[in-house]
């Protein structure tokens, strides 16, 4: 094999050590480094990986990692500048600042959904849009909401037509670890203006697929929650519905046997399979719910927030490098890899 795309990111969170965990499962990419602002427990266990740091700022960090007993690789920039491209997994709106930086060392970066998409230019999805992504400098892998939807409206399109998406987010609160955020005990319409930002979100990367979206916050931290109706161009069968989901392995449509009744079963059920950090990449869709009626569909998905848009960046990262330009190809590695769609109940029975 040629030699490995070398990845550096930007950010070691929620999203980040998750791609960098996914990037060290390819065998033609490699992390050069993850960069942090200050030693915590996500640090350490990156250093107990064998991951290099990189301190965002040197001069002001280089103290606290030496009294943490970690050491430092070097200053971001200099991660950067080894790298072949960046997934920038910082925190909501610092990616734009970023930016500026992988300009000037006219480095290639992935952003991630909390970004706008002016700020790439570019949305992606792997099903959906792949090609748009090839030799682009920047990108942006949409929000873990926006990724569940466009893989599910994409395979429904493309098989049936889609006329019009209307769709119900209950969204969580904050993820687990996030004790900041809320509510603790209300439901809070957000946006309160309709629609939300959501469907024209879909549509940087389904272009013309019109869309209404609206979305609530409500005491969990465990996964969202969509309901999607979508009046499609023409009446079909149930079971037409259901081949057509079942055509893409990041789509779980979870049989009635398996009693899984709510998103804490569907963590418990990742805890269940091994899972690394209990991640369940796939839309985790409701057979039971999957229901026509005449030319209209209706359904519930559950999207795991922490974990979704994992796959999508390791197929990113192929698609604007150029090492991969067949979209299926890449998305089946990635999904090997990443042990994705073994949950699928064609391949497994009760």
């Amino acid at each position: 094999m040629a030699d490995k795309i070398k990845v550096a990111l930007n950010g070691y969170g929620t999203i980040g050590k998750r791609v960098a965990d996914a990037v060290m499962r390819q065998d033609d990419m490699t992390l050069v480094g993850i960069a942090k602002t200050k030693p915590d427990y996500e640090a350490y266990v990156a250093a107990k990986k064998g991951y290099p740091i990189y301190a965002v700022d040197p001069g002001k960090a280089e103290s606290k990692f030496k009294a943490a007993g970690l050491s430092i690789a070097g200053s971001n920039k200099e991660m950067i500048k080894k790298a072949d491209i960046i997934v920038d997994c910082a925190p909501e709106g610092i990616g734009e600042e970023n930016k500026k930086l992988y300009e000037e060392l006219k480095k290639p970066a992935i952003f991630q959904g909390g970004e706008e998409h002016e700020v790439a230019g570019t949305s992606f999805n792997a099903a959906a849009n792949y090609n748009e992504a090839i030799g682009k400098q920047f990108v942006r892998v949409v929000s873990c909401n926006t990724t569940g939807l466009c893989r599910l409206l994409y395979a429904v399109d493309k098989a049936v037509g889609v006329k019009k998406a209307r769709v119900i987010l209950i969204r969580r609160g904050g993820d687990p670890n996030d004790i900041k955020r809320g509510p603790m005990n209300a439901i809070v319409p957000d946006p309160i203006h309709l629609p939300s930002h959501h469907g024209p979100d879909v549509q940087t990367v389904l272009h013309n697929l019109p869309i209404v979206t609206s979305a609530v916050k409500v005491p969990t931290t465990l996964m969202h929650m969509h309901f999607v109706n979508m009046t499609l161009n023409k009446a079909v069968s149930r079971d037409e519905i259901l081949g057509a989901i079942r055509q893409w392995p990041r789509m779980w449509l979870i049989p009635s046997w398996m009693n899984i009744k709510s998103t804490a079963d569907v963590i418990e059920f990742g805890r269940e399979l091994g899972r690394p950090r209990n991640d369940m990449m796939e839309n985790a869709i409701w057979e039971e719910s999957v229901t026509m009626d005449g030319d209209e569909l209706n359904l519930f998905q559950g999207i795991h927030q922490e974990s979704d848009v994992v796959p999508e960046n390791v197929d990113c990262i192929r698609a604007m490098t150029g090492i991969e330009k067949d979209n299926m190809k890449s998305m089946a590695k990635t999904n090997k890899t990443l042990n994705i769609g073994v949950v699928s109940p064609w391949k497994c029975s009760p």
